[in-house]
């Protein structure tokens, strides 16, 4: 039998298990897509492969296809690890993903200046403020009204031009022209100015303390918080895996559907999984429902996944590798994720 170099037989058919998981693996009008699936495809015809997809009901099981060879190979959002190279063949990462996290919409509440400040505690520094500036200012008042023109004023009238004078000195560094005259003036004058540098450092630390606060008002904001909370994620994945290293209590779920189901009906708090998995979700489906919070972590790639020993293996390489020069990969990426990668 005669065949290309890096193709089979139009006779042999691959098999190519996966699982819905958007965006890389999904049916849309019957049809089977997702940047996994897409990205097969542009490979297959490189190769000159022949293949059908069989799209499997777990992540588990699609995997099990593999591992006991009844499969040709897997594609969908498969994340490298060690555990899983020691039992099959992954070809060189597809994908850079990491995990996130998802909260409740209700949960998540933007940032907002205006209530930030009306918060306590910059109510608090702004009237500290005030009255070091009106004090300062009455003091400076009382040691310079017999030697300095601008002070020279009856104390009902004097009031508000003193304060007047604090201000400026602290944000303009004082009036030129308006210079305490007396020894003790000056050096109230000096001091006064010293501390207006800790009154503004005060103050703007304040205001970022509040707009801090205000910005994380719900009750997961990062990893640390998922103790206590009402965790689910898939079972099998290296989000449990993560889950399982840092001793945070989970609820498994057989699947995606599943998973999502259960977030929607409020039987979990925060979902752990694959970041482009959440945030496609939350994008297309999932607005009203979610909202991912914070960046990825634990960063892990993606690959496709034959059998261990599988003579496809360096022949998909390096057809990857010839979509990556020729544009091709960067195209899917961009059609699916947008940007570049």
């Amino acid at each position: 039998m005669f065949a290309l170099w890096g193709q089979v037989s139009l006779a042999q058919m691959l098999t190519v298990n996966t699982v819905t998981r958007p965006p890389f693996s999904m049916v849309e009008n019957g049809v089977d897509t997702g940047f996994s699936i897409e990205l097969v495809e542009a490979m297959a015809d490189r190769l000159g492969w022949n293949y059908e997809i069989n799209r499997t009901e777990t992540f588990a099981e699609m995997l099990e296809g593999v591992r006991n060879g009844t499969v040709d190979m897997a594609a969908a959002n498969i994340s490298i690890t060690a555990a899983r190279e020691t039992e099959m063949d992954f070809s060189q990462p597809v994908f850079e993903s990491g995990l996130q996290i998802m909260v409740h919409a209700e949960d998540v509440r933007a940032p907002s200046l205006w209530r930030a400040m009306l918060s306590w505690d910059l109510a608090i520094a702004i009237g500290l403020a005030f009255l070091l500036l009106f004090g300062g200012g009455m003091l400076m008042w009382t040691f310079e009204r017999r030697a300095q023109p601008y002070f020279d004023r009856p104390l009902k009238e004097a009031w508000f031009p003193s304060f007047w004078w604090a201000l400026n000195l602290v944000v303009n560094g004082g009036f030129e022209e308006r210079v305490p005259r007396t020894p003790i003036g000056r050096l109230f004058g000096v001091l006064l100015v010293i501390s207006s540098l800790f009154v503004v450092s005060v103050f703007v630390a304040k205001i970022t303390t509040a707009m801090t606060v205000e910005a994380i008002t719900g009750k997961v904001n990062s990893v640390n918080d998922l103790y206590g909370q009402r965790v689910g994620t898939i079972e099998g994945s290296t989000a449990s895996g993560f889950l399982q290293r840092r001793d945070i209590d989970f609820y498994g779920y057989p699947g995606l559907e599943e998973l999502i189901e259960a977030f929607e009906g409020r039987k979990i708090d925060a979902v752990v999984f694959d970041a482009p998995v959440l945030n496609y979700y939350v994008t297309h489906e999932g607005e009203a429902h979610g909202r991912t919070i914070g960046s990825a972590f634990l960063r892990e790639n993606y690959g496709l996944l034959f059998p261990q020993g599988s003579e496809h293996t360096e022949e998909a390489n390096r057809a990857l590798l010839a979509l990556q020069e020729d544009g091709t990969y960067d195209q899917l990426y961009k059609r699916w994720f947008g940007g570049s990668r």
